[in-house]
């Protein structure tokens, strides 16, 4: 009885066998794929694109064999395809052949993209159809597209004379800029695209004007959230302890590390250090600006969500007017606050001679995003005031220093980020333009700044660098 037992069992494991190992030329049998077409974010021409993927599965009763799984325009449109293990080599006709699939079973294709250069301002459309002909004749596809964009690329470059750089390509950054003591970089009408751990070194003067800055992934974190709003996908803007006489106009700054760092320097109430007009800094996982013992103007800027301190200062002199602080960096809940200012740093004195913030909103999610921090050496200058402004702190009893303000607190029936046309906090696209119902509208009171600017200094017209240059300040 246990033979007979013993011959059955292996039996039925020789026909289960049989029927795992048979093999279908139906036309019927067919394959199913987790998507008919493989859409590849923009990529820049040249640049390798990340790697894609999808899968193939066999659902039909028995297994099938692929006679080949081909590229339709072999190596002419950039696509490089591994099957499984099995790489469509471009030198060999990109086709690979004797693939199996049995029943039940699948495979995992991998696709990446190099394109040559599309030698047009515009994005251009890149396609091909992945063809996989069975052994049956049935042929079906998968259409691989995605759109390249040709770019101008820089690596380590390193500016020992007075430049200016513009371009209507964009600009990947490798490695990073560097500008040297005594030169200045003017950039205008350009965005930079600054790779993973690229900066944007300066020993000398910068200027920009109509420049955006940001990192140079153009693909997707996930289906609705591309890079672009991911936080520290490149170094940042740093000023160094020899750099001075530094502007930026209309110029935005996201998805970096440190937006922009300014070094301790020696400070010089004759001498500005950074004057930002109409900028935007978003979006770093470090601080927004930080700035130690440097003189810093700033008109009709914002600065928002960042893991750091939106705006830190420490020590020096800063003028504020026209700008918005807001801080709802989200992707941790250990944030900074949206204003810190100080005059002691790390055991050290910072003397803040002056911080004038008139006309402007600092908000955020927590109850208080204003901190002021004042050292033990009472000695030490610790100067501010705000005018005209909307401020989310507790109620301050100081009228010489706070005058016409708008205290803000989480029982207010519009607060934080009602004040906004656009918090959209599952996409992450925000739009920091005032909101028709906010309570900040109206509180700001004119300042005229035709011929001056927040410090005082004429300015003129200069159509080198397409917006407004400043004389020294008078004694």
């Amino acid at each position: 009885m246990k033979r007979l037992l013993l011959y059955l069992s292996a039996l039925l494991l020789c026909w289960a066998c049989a029927d795992d190992d048979a093999f279908t030329t139906s036309s019927s049998a067919r394959l199913v794929f987790s998507t008919d077409t493989v859409r590849l974010d923009t990529v820049f021409a040249t640049v390798p694109s990340r790697t894609y993927d999808f899968w193939v599965y066999n659902q039909a009763n028995k297994g099938v064999r692929l006679e080949s799984v081909r590229l339709r325009s072999g190596n002419q449109t950039g696509f490089r395809v591994n099957v499984d293990g099995a790489y469509l080599d471009n030198a060999l006709g990109s086709i690979a052949t004797g693939l199996e699939l049995r029943k039940g079973d699948s495979l995992r294709v991998f696709v990446e993209l190099t394109t040559p250069e599309v030698l047009q301002q515009e994005p251009q459309l890149f396609e091909d159809d992945l063809v996989f002909r069975l052994e049956s004749g049935v042929e079906q596809k998968v259409n691989l597209r995605s759109y390249a964009w040709d770019a101008m690329q820089l690596r380590d470059w390193k500016v020992t004379e007075n430049t200016t750089f513009e371009s209507e390509k964009p600009v990947i950054v490798y490695g990073g800029i560097e500008v040297a003591e005594g030169v200045q970089l003017t950039i205008r009408n350009t965005t930079l695209y600054f790779h993973d751990s690229a900066a944007l070194n300066v020993y000398g003067t910068l200027v920009a004007t109509n420049t955006v800055m940001r990192g140079d992934r153009l693909d997707h974190m996930f289906d609705y959230l591309p890079y672009d709003r991911v936080s520290g996908q490149w170094e940042g803007v740093r000023f160094h302890e020899q750099s001075f006489d530094n502007y930026l106009y209309q110029t935005e700054i996201r998805n970096a590390h440190g937006g922009i760092v300014c070094d301790s320097t020696a400070f010089d109430r004759n001498r500005l250090r950074l004057y930002m007009e109409r900028c935007i800094v978003h979006n770093c996982d470090g601080p927004g600006l930080s700035a130690k013992n440097s003189y810093i103007g700033m008109l009709n800027c914002q600065i928002t969500n960042t893991q750091g301190d939106c705006l830190a200062v420490y020590g020096g002199a800063l003028v504020m007017a026209y700008c918005t602080l807001a801080q709802f960096y989200p992707f941790t809940a250990e944030r900074g606050v949206a204003l810190r200012f100080s005059n002691r740093l790390d055991g050290y004195d910072y003397p803040l001679y002056a911080m004038n913030c008139t006309n402007s909103l600092i908000t955020g999610y927590d109850d208080d995003v204003v901190m002021g921090e004042a050292g033990d050496n009472e000695e030490c200058p610790f100067d501010y005031s705000f005018t005209n402004c909307l401020l989310r702190t507790p109620v301050v009893d100081d009228s010489v220093r706070f005058v016409n303000i708008v205290w803000e607190t989480p029982k207010d029936s519009l607060q934080g980020k009602q004040h906004f046309q656009l918090i959209d906090e599952d996409n992450l696209i925000y739009n920091f333009q005032l909101d028709s119902l906010s309570t900040a509208r109206g509180k700001a009171q004119h300042q005229p700044l035709y011929n001056t600017d927040l410090l005082g200094r004429p300015r003129k017209k200069t159509p080198d660098i397409g917006c407004y240059e400043y004389s020294e300040l008078s004694e």
